[in-house]
């Protein structure tokens, strides 16, 4: 672009002040080019430093800048109206979106987009109206905003007022993701139906919503019905189908949208889509299909890598899970908040506190501790591991506590029978305004149970009975009648049973089996089992609860019969073991294990034992040696009990004054409870067993649940 100024050929310029030579035509030209140039530069310049300032998040001083910018754009208003919205000073937004002189569709977008984000949303339905012009974007960020917050019902009166020509398909597409994120599953179906036109964005929505909302066999219908119209798919469509096919094992099905993915050319370069083929494989019970697919994956990122360890933690691979995820680390992958929650819960299913600790060193170092998925991993992990102490001082570092997060370390409490910490945590819970559901309803009545707090556990049971939110399931019936069980209520846990206003499955009725088995009520437990035996009639445990009741009761003759039925109709009695981990390696053991390298030295240890428990007084209660054998047979039988001989191997390969922690399959029985009390004050050491029920802290020949179990 050229500027052209007309000189007259005259030797002076004539103005109606002065007489001004040429040269100083000239001059004062050449001065006034510079002037704009200069004034052109300095704009550039404050922009410049702008963005510098908004990049790095110091806005007043960004302010300060955009102060001193002559007649600023209006697109320079909305990069500021943005920013402070962004760091919700949603008053100094406003104030400066007022001072815009002429205001573009573009900046009352932005701002009613920033009030929103802001929770401000009387502001921005305000400003929406005052809008001169709305375009389809000013109904859509309204309608998004109003969806949001779950008000429904007047989002759909603002979509069906837009102007018919202006309700585009993204305005449909918004409609379609606000019902499925508000649980409208039938509502978001029948919109779909209804659209004019669909476009990629449509199906893929469709897709996903219905797999988030538990319909993954409804989400692969739609997907099918996407190919058949001849829709191009798109990654993200694909990984929706993915995600469907993996959590209903559709392997035939994700196999083609696997082809699929080749032959689009998906495959080369997206991360994840290859982390969606891993977990789909995963899910499948592929993990050598899964494996082939991450080492053929071009591009390995996190959620790569992180998809590879979830898929063999999800398959019982615990330790492959670790070492992926330790070379994951090695090669320079900065773990994110699921590589760390998945290799946390392999830390679980092997039981390694000591990995899991390493694990916790590196989440402390990169700032991830006090997150809600990482902190609950956490929180489950040391609960798992017999450390709920350490359990409960990390859930108090998680900043933004989640109900999720509340129900976790509640259960914790209660696997521990710390009973009053699980209430005092409850409580806490509602004075932080965090609504109880129903897995809050099942740690806290498992807290009663393994408190014998029977009064409560009514309290309980009775409030949330009566909760709109809150759907009393058979599990929580389950746990009312082992709450009633344990404390010896046997006839009004019987007839909550019979009262149940669904059909009691085998679950409830092993409760009520397992309390009789404690209170020594053969007429209740023959009736229990009766009622299992008829669902299950393969249910070993039943029988051996039953037989167990008999033997205590040196009735062996019924005993007898027990075992002849199961032989005959291939019942197999679980057998009981008892293991701890050290160094990473699992150390099992059987009641008389003789297979362990060091089986000399662990019996050396027992004996040496038995000797110190005689001195204490210690006499083995032979009820819970259940064959009919001599007196001394049954009290051999009593001390090589599988959680014994875990307990003599503890002592014998760890530090002295350190805790043991020994995991046990079956429960505890009343003999080795006793003996392991004092077996702890014996070598002063903390030991704790986890069983089938709960845990058991021993310290100074005392148990935390109180012989209460």
């Amino acid at each position: 672009m050229f500027l052209v100024i007309r000189v007259p050929k005259s030797k002076f310029y004539t103005t109606p002040f002065t007489t001004v030579p040429r040269i100083a035509i000239a001059n004062s030209i050449s001065f006034s080019f510079t002037s704009i140039s200069t004034n052109s530069f300095n704009i550039k310049s404050h922009k410049s430093l702008l963005f510098h300032h908004l990049k790095n998040r110091t806005l007043d001083e960004a302010r300060a800048v955009f102060d001193q910018i002559p007649s600023p754009h209006v697109s320079l208003y909305t990069i500021m109206l943005h920013a402070y919205a962004h760091n919700h000073r949603l008053r100094e937004a406003i104030h400066l979106f007022r001072q815009i002189p002429s205001k573009d569709v573009v900046s009352w977008n932005s701002m009613i987009k920033g009030c929103i984000n802001c929770g401000d949303f009387v502001t921005a339905r305000k400003l929406f109206e005052e809008m001169p012009h709305r375009t389809v974007v000013s109904w859509t960020t309204l309608i998004d905003g109003l969806l949001s917050l779950g008000n429904v019902e007047e989002a759909e009166a603002l979509f069906w007022a837009m102007d018919p020509l202006d309700r585009d398909v993204a305005a449909w597409n918004a409609m379609i993701h606000g019902y499925f994120s508000n649980g409208r599953v039938d509502d978001a179906l029948r919109l779909f139906r209804g659209m004019p036109s669909r476009d990629v964005i449509s199906w893929s929505s469709m897709v996903g919503g219905l797999d988030h909302n538990g319909k993954s066999e409804q989400a692969l219908v739609i997907f099918r019905d996407m190919v058949a119209s001849g829709e191009r798919l798109s990654s993200v469509g694909l990984v929706c189908g993915l995600s469907a096919a993996a959590k209903i094992s559709a392997l035939r099905v994700g196999i083609q949208i696997h082809c699929s993915v080749l032959k689009l050319g998906y495959w080369c370069f997206d991360e994840f889509l290859s982390a969606s083929l891993v977990t789909f494989y995963g899910c499948c019970k592929q993990m050598e299909a899964a494996c082939r697919v991450f080492g053929e994956a071009v591009c390995k990122n996190v959620v790569v890598w992180t998809a590879l360890v979830t898929g063999y933690g999800f398959n019982d691979k615990h330790q492959e899970a670790l070492e992926v995820f330790g070379e994951m680390m090695r090669i320079g992958v900065a773990p994110n908040e699921s590589s760390f929650t998945s290799a946390l819960n392999s830390c679980c299913g092997l039981d390694d506190l000591e990995k899991g600790k390493g694990i916790h060193a590196v989440v402390v170092k990169v700032g991830l501790e006090s997150g809600g998925y990482v902190g609950g991993s956490l929180v489950v992990m040391y609960s798992k591991c017999g450390y709920v102490t350490d359990a409960v001082y990390v859930f108090k570092g998680i900043k933004e506590k989640s109900l999720v997060s509340w129900n976790t370390v509640i259960v914790g409490c209660a696997q521990h029978g710390c009973g009053m910490w699980a209430l005092a945590l409850y409580n806490q819970m509602l004075r932080e305004k965090v609504d109880p559901d129903g897995i809050t309803l099942t740690g806290l009545l498992s807290a009663c149970s393994r408190s014998g707090m029977l009064q409560k556990a009514r309290c309980f049971f009775r409030y949330f009975g009566q909760k709109k939110t809150v759907t009393l399931t058979i599990e929580h019936y389950a746990s009312m009648v082992d709450v009633l069980g344990r404390c010896g209520e046997l006839e009004e846990a019987e007839a909550l049973v019979m009262s149940m206003p669904m059909k009691a499955n085998s679950m409830v009725w092993m409760a009520l089996l397992s309390a009789c088995r404690k209170h020594s009520n053969l007429d209740v437990a023959e009736r229990a089992a009766n009622q299992i035996f008829e669902m299950e009639p393969g249910c070993s445990a039943a029988y051996v609860l039953l037989s167990n009741l008999y033997a205590s009761s040196s009735r062996w003759a019924e005993v007898a019969c027990i075992r002849r039925k199961m032989k005959h109709k291939g019942v197999v009695k679980q057998p009981g073991s008892s293991w701890l981990t050290l160094k990473g390696r699992k150390h099992e053991f059987l009641s008389a294990d003789r297979s362990h390298p060091l089986t000399g030295k662990i019996y050396q240890k027992l004996d040496w034992l038995g000797v110190k428990l005689k001195e204490l007084g210690y006499v083995p209660d032979q009820q819970f040696a259940l064959h009919d054998v001599e007196t001394e047979q049954k009290e051999e039988m009593l001390s090589y009990h599988s959680e014994r001989l875990a307990i003599a191997f503890g002592l014998l390969s760890t530090v002295e004054g350190s805790t043991i922690t020994v995991m046990k399959n079956l429960r505890v029985c009343g003999d080795c409870h006793s003996a392991t009390k004092l077996m702890a004050k014996i070598v002063h050491r903390e030991i704790v067993v986890r069983d089938s029920s709960r845990f058991h802290h021993f310290k100074n020949g005392i148990c935390s649940c109180g012989d209460y179990w």
